[in-house]
This record gives C-alpha cells, sequence and structure tokens, in this order.
C-alpha cells in the first residue's frame, strides 16, 4: 500500500477499511476477486470495526457495574432459573413491546448478573441502556437537588430504552426516596422498558422507602404490564461454604470444635463473589410477590 492511499485512508477515518486493506489485497489477487467483491469485503471490515467501537461507547455509557454474558452463567448452579424464560427476556421483545421486568429472589441467585446480561444484549440489539443501583438513582437525584438541576438528571433516566434498577431491599432508603422513584417509573410507564432486581418481597417495600402510598403507586404502575422472574435457592458466592465447613471439622485437632467452626481452618479463606452475581448482602428468605398492589 502506498503512502498516499495510507493517508487519504486515515483522512476519511477509514481506519477499519485500512487495517485490513494488505490482507484483502492479497486475498484479490489470489482469489481473482471482481473489483465489486472485492469492495464489498473492505466496506465490511469498516462497518464490522465501527459497529464494534459503537457497541464499546455504549457499554461505557451503560455504566454496567460489570459486564456479564449469558454465555458466562453458571444454569447449572440454579435449576430454579428458567433459561428459556431468561433467553426470551434477553431477545428485547419486553423491550420492543415497553413492558418491564422485575427479578426477585435472595442475594446471591443470580439476579444483578442477569440484569446486566440482559442489558448487554439490549445494547447489541441496538437500544440505549443505563444501569443503576438504586441507591445511585437517590444519590444522583439527591445531588442534584442540591444543585438546583432536578429535572436534568430525571431527563437522563427518561432517555433509555431500557432503564436497569439493582439492589432494591438491601437497605432502608432515605427521605423522598420513593418521590423520586414514583417520578421515573410513572414518567417511563407504557414508553420505555425498566427491570428492577430485588431481594425483598413486595410488601415490604413501603417499608424500605418509608412511604407506603408512594411505594403502593411505584408498584400498581410498574407490575401493570411487567414480568415477575421469582427465582430461589442458595447464593453462588457461598457454593463452597459447606464444603470446606466439613473439611474443617475433619482436619481441626481440638476435640471440642463445633461443626461450621472457623478454628482449626487455617487455610479457609472467605467465599468471595464469582462471575455469577453483583448483590451484597446477607441471605434473605426468597422475595414472593403479593396478589396485587392497591391502585395509585
Amino acid at each position: 500500500m502506498n503512502e498516499s492511499l495510507r493517508s487519504a485512508l486515515k483522512q476519511l477515518r477509514l481506519s477499519g477499511l485500512l487495517d485490513s486493506l494488505e490482507v484483502r489485497l492479497h486475498e484479490a489477487a489470489g482469489n481473482g476477486l471482481h473489483h465489486a467483491e472485492f469492495l464489498e469485503l473492505i466496506l465490511q471490515d469498516e462497518l464490522a470495526v465501527r459497529a464494534d467501537r459503537q457497541l464499546q461507547r455504549r457499554v461505557k455509557a451503560a455504566q454496567f457495574r460489570e459486564l456479564k454474558t449469558l454465555d458466562d452463567f453458571d444454569w447449572s448452579f440454579n435449576p430454579s432459573i428458567k433459561k428459556k424464560q431468561v433467553c426470551d427476556l434477553a431477545s428485547c421483545r419486553f423491550v420492543r413491546e415497553a413492558r418491564d421486568v422485575l427479578l426477585l429472589g435472595p442475594p446471591g441467585v443470580g439476579k444483578s448478573f442477569l440484569a446486566q446480561a440482559i442489558g448487554y444484549q439490549a445494547l447489541k440489539a441496538g437500544f440505549v441502556v443505563l444501569y443503576r443501583s438504586i441507591f445511585d438513582v437517590i444519590r444522583d437525584f439527591l445531588h442534584d437537588e442540591a444543585l438546583g438541576g432536578e429535572d436534568k438528571v430525571l431527563a437522563r433516566y427518561l432517555k433509555p430504552d431500557l432503564l436497569l434498577i439493582d439492589d432494591m431491599g438491601m437497605k432502608q432508603l432515605p427521605k423522598r426516596s420513593g418521590e423520586y422513584l414514583f417520578e421515573i417509573i410513572m414518567r417511563r410507564y407504557e414508553t420505555r422498558s425498566t427491570l428492577m432486581t430485588s431481594n425483598r418481597p413486595l410488601e415490604d417495600w413501603g417499608k424500605l422507602i418509608g412511604d407506603v402510598p408512594s411505594a403502593t403507586a411505584i408498584l400498581d404502575r410498574f407490575l401493570h404490564h411487567a414480568e415477575i422472574v421469582q427465582i430461589t435457592g442458595k447464593s453462588y458466592r457461598l457454593r463452597h461454604q459447606g464444603v470446606k465447613a466439613k473439611e474443617g471439622v475433619d482436619e481441626s485437632k481440638p476435640a471440642n470444635a463445633p461443626t461450621g467452626s472457623e478454628r482449626g481452618r487455617p487455610g479457609s479463606k472467605p467465599a468471595t463473589a464469582p462471575p455469577g452475581s453483583g448483590e451484597e448482602g446477607e441471605e434473605s428468605k426468597p422475595a414472593t410477590a403479593p396478589i396485587g398492589p392497591e391502585a395509585g
């Protein structure tokens, strides 16, 4: 490739074409490609590079806690998770139909992992996605309200085709949280999709938010067109805890060491979060959906 051609491609910002052109020239000469075939190949190279860069920009803008994919999910650990149902959500039909999704279950069962993996599939399908924990949401509103920019932060939460709100129920939220969350849900109702995760039953949301009327109004709108995915089972993070506890008992020297004691296990390490989920907190009983919230 001569320097003049290289310079022209750089000026046109055709870096994908530039990177593959040498290979494509040899391929064309060796296979006797027609001009149109050669042109199609190098243009496809450029389009592929641009699509990849666009996806990377979308991933960065989505602000995932961790980039997760369904290919990396351990389906064998928790049989309660219906793979077909999750894959249907990953097809993003619910996003096209402006419906909502609620993932319910105790900590560690994979809710955050699945939420972010579904979000990633939505990005690949060309949708705008934003991931925030419920604490991020409230913090954003409180910060911008103090600076007089509440409308600006609200617009940020109304823009995405798919809004992911994670960690609902980890702990009680500050005052006015119900107002902020209700504003988001109300404005997005039947226009944009929202996916939330929670480790607490819906009847506890009033206490978590500190505002029962707001919680009722939020659930009334959010659950109207929502698909509820109930996940049960033990924490993926603690999957080796039982085995390690037994090994600690067998190998420990003190005669009176109780079952599960940490004594006598110098090699024991705390359980760490695997690629299976992004939630924190101690395990609670599985969340259950109520018969239905009161209209608000």
